[in-house]
């Protein structure tokens, strides 16, 4: 203001260019990939709707900008000596977006609401640790039964059946608190703008669908004067190549992806602002063993002689034959040169995958696939020994269908293993992709669904959190492949009483797995993202979090 009083009175367009300008600068552009699917935090179950809801909702416990593990809503937790037993000590004066208060018991009711099988919640299972979580969600008990309770107005008391990293665990979408009375009165509807309630540095002001979400500070918030961002607008950005284009016009601060590209032609262009990092996320492609032709149980009637490298962990049906779905989806997991898959078309820093647990996890070694060490060309003779095994040649050859959500990224990747497939091969692919929220759906039926992508983001740092999908038949096991060894041997790593029996546990699960083959692991992820200079807080950790309120835009 000192300095408008020295000059003339400002001309009525550059007030309104001024003005503009300022109002822009207080907005955190965001591109945040697919349209999210959901906003009730308790269906959560995809990076889309996480990234908003880690703005909209704080948990117990929450993590800062390096993803260490921080107080949340509660201001202090404990644990008993067998860590079956957490106490969280609220932080005092909590309250809603619209200003009520919120306490323990309403949290409590807001765990026994995510639990409830009407919920359906996707993330359920990752909580099977806690007192009778399994059975209230089967429907089997209450859901008053869940072994979680509020002593008093600021505790929360959960009750585990064996030890389980629980604080992490906590900062994930179903165990934000959702605001009940809404639910009740809206149903569906109240994660729209004007009916979501929410707890966190941000509130819901509005969502344009398949365009964008505008949040901004929540002045109730506890920390709200430490939250330096006024609003944040998450962009719709299926298109990674249009991202980058928004980016490179100013229209976004932050993108979610970089497509694929020459590493050295971005860093020429964007300098510092490329970010890359190590990144706790498996991309697979995930195969229908509920059906054929990758279904086990039918006989190929051909024995091969033993030890043909091609068969090492192929359990035989019977002597004399070996499962022709199982030699099937063997073959086109050897059939794909990974390594050319990092180097020329994803080409950011990823690494081939021959396992599904990435590197980075303390205290855990990483399992790979037994052909792992071979060379690519005796993969890819075995691959052709198992493909015939199975019936298939170039007068019938197979015929499929690979199935990816729409993402420039994807479409590559996609067109690069249906080419490996049809040169080692023979075999035919239909690509169809879909856009996110149809193919979630589908990939959870399966009903339609063959080759598909699948792939998985760590919700917390241990190995479990992995592999607990294939231990279960529950939503998230995508491929329906059930192994009584696999779930063996997860049971045993719940029960071990260290964690080196654990992990060792772990990884006997994890190689069980691999010898299945109902996935075929292509690479880990790294993290990637263009972001502006301008923009302060943002750093680099191994969950790729980047909750908005530990950012600031600088002038």
């Amino acid at each position: 203001m000192r300095h408008l009083r020295s000059f003339r009175p400002w001309p009525a367009v550059a007030l309104a260019l001024l003005l503009a300008t300022g109002a822009q600068a207080a907005t955190l552009e965001r591109g945040n990939g697919p349209e999210p699917s959901t906003l009730d935090a308790h269906k959560c179950q995809e990076v889309a709707c996480g990234n908003v809801l880690r703005d909209l909702y704080e948990g117990l416990v929450t993590e800062d900008a390096t993803g260490r593990l921080v107080p949340g809503m509660a201001q202090e937790w404990s644990t008993s000596p067998d860590g079956r037993t957490w106490t969280f000590v609220l932080r005092d004066g909590l309250r809603w977006s619209n200003g009520e208060a919120l306490d323990a018991p309403q949290i409590v009711a807001s765990f026994r609401r995510a639990f409830a099988p009407t919920t359906a919640a996707p993330f359920g299972e990752l909580f099977d640790a806690l007192h009778n979580a399994k059975a209230v969600q089967a429907g089997a008990l209450a859901p008053t039964a869940l072994g979680v309770d509020a002593p008093d107005a600021r505790t929360v008391v959960f009750h585990l059946d064996r030890s389980a990293p629980l604080p992490a665990l906590l900062t994930l979408p179903i165990a934000f608190p959702v605001y009940l009375p809404a639910v009740e009165r809206f149903g569906a509807q109240h994660t729209r703008p004007g009916t979501l309630i929410s707890n966190g540095a941000y509130r819901l002001v509005a969502w344009t669908p398949q365009a964008n979400l505008v949040v901004e500070r929540n002045p109730r918030f506890h920390d709200a004067a430490n939250v330096a961002i006024e609003r944040v607008r998450f962009q719709v950005t299926e298109d990674a190549a249009a991202e980058l284009q928004r980016f490179a016009a100013g229209d976004l601060h932050l993108t979610e992806v970089v497509p694929p590209q020459p590493l050295a032609s971005l860093r020429e262009r964007f300098g510092s602002q490329l970010r890359l990092s190590p990144y706790l996320g498996a991309f697979w492609l995930g195969i229908n063993t509920t059906h054929a032709p990758f279904k086990d149980g039918d006989c190929a009637g051909v024995a091969f002689p033993p030890g043909v490298d091609a068969t090492r962990g192929l359990s035989p049906l019977r002597e004399g034959c070996i499962d022709r779905g199982h030699a099937l989806r063997r073959a086109l997991s050897m059939a794909i040169d990974r390594e050319l898959l990092v180097s020329r078309v994803t080409g950011l820093g990823e690494h081939a995958a021959y396992g599904i647990v990435p590197p980075g996890i303390a205290g855990y070694t990483p399992a790979a696939a037994t052909w792992s060490r071979w060379t690519q060309a005796h993969r890819e003779a075995q691959a052709r020994r198992l493909y015939r095994a199975a019936g298939y040649d170039a007068a019938h050859p197979l015929e499929i269908e690979l199935r990816y959500n729409t993402s420039t990224p994807h479409r590559r990747l996609a067109l690069a293993v249906a080419a490996m497939w049809r040169q080692v091969l023979g075999a035919h692919v239909r690509l169809r992709n879909e856009e996110w929220k149809v193919f979630v759906g589908n990939r959870k039926q399966r009903v339609i669904t063959q080759v598909f992508r699948g792939g998985w983001i760590g919700d917390v740092p241990d190995a479990r959190n992995f592999l607990a999908a294939f231990g279960s038949e529950g939503p998230l096991n995508w491929t329906g492949w059930h192994d009584a060894g696999v779930v063996d041997r997860l049971q045993r790593a719940d029960d071990a009483r260290s964690d080196i029996a654990r992990n060792a546990w772990l990884h006997a699960a994890e190689t069980r797995l691999l010898q299945g083959d109902p996935v075929i692991p292509l690479y880990f992820y790294t993290s990637k993202h263009l972001v502006d200079a301008r923009v302060r807080g943002f750093e680099a950790n191994a969950l790729d979090h980047h909750a908005s309120r530990w950012m600031r835009l600088s002038e």
